[in-house]
């Protein structure tokens, strides 16, 4: 019988903590990667959206905020889309360039056949571009006030790309004296109501796929 305060014939085995903590890592990783295992099909289900993004699913853009003057950027195709809110005096102005224009009727550029007209455009508020130049695909710059000072008095309001200098008016169209040979590319596109535009979708490929025109 053992007394009281002493020492015991059998000692009790130390815990080895160095041991404990490896142990528990693995538990934790083993359960990490189950995790990480079960969220690859969740993972997974975002891509074909993506790669359609990327391969010219069409992309929806609200107008309700853009105002007059004003221009936003969204992407289509990975290329950069111009989305421009002209008003009538804008568009009125167009003609007064025409003489200037290397391609005024847009009979060399881009365009779809609804765009092939004075405004370049399916309504006479909004217009569509690709914002790349036709010359060596830098992004032109917004200069839309007439007679801003770093144009001169005599420009009429458009765009001014700053690699080589080509210009723009308000309807994509290239001024004469630029390294540009042709108009900004329009890309296809329709409205699906009164403030939403659909980048990538028109008539004709809602023709095709079924829809409505």
């Amino acid at each position: 019988m053992t007394e009281v305060g002493a020492i015991t014939d059998h000692p009790q085995p130390e815990i080895d903590e160095s041991r404990r903590k490896f142990l528990t890592a693995a538990t934790g990783a083993t359960a990490a990667l189950g995790a990480v295992i079960a969220a690859v099909p969740f993972v997974e289900s975002w891509t074909p959206s993506e790669r359609a993004r990327a391969l010219g699913a069409p992309v929806e853009i609200d107008l309700s905020k853009l105002q007059t003057g004003q221009m936003i950027t969204p992407t289509w195709r990975r290329q950069v889309i111009y989305v421009v809110k002209r008003d009538q005096k804008m568009v009125d102005a167009l003609k007064n360039n025409d003489g200037r224009l290397k391609d005024a009727e847009s009979k060399d550029s881009t365009q779809p056949s609804y765009a092939k007209n004075g405004m370049r455009s399916r309504r006479a508020d909004v217009l569509v571009l690709v914002g790349i130049c036709t010359h060596l695909g830098c992004l032109p710059k917004q200069f839309f006030d007439a007679g801003d000072p770093v144009l001169g008095a005599d420009w009429p309001g458009g765009f001014r790309c700053p690699c080589h200098g080509s210009r723009f008016d308000l309807a994509g169209r290239v001024f004469q004296g630029s390294p540009a040979s042709t108009n900004l590319v329009i890309p296809p596109y329709s409205f699906s109501n009164e403030n939403t535009l659909v980048v990538g979708l028109d008539d004709s490929a809602k023709t095709k796929t079924g829809g409505a025109a």
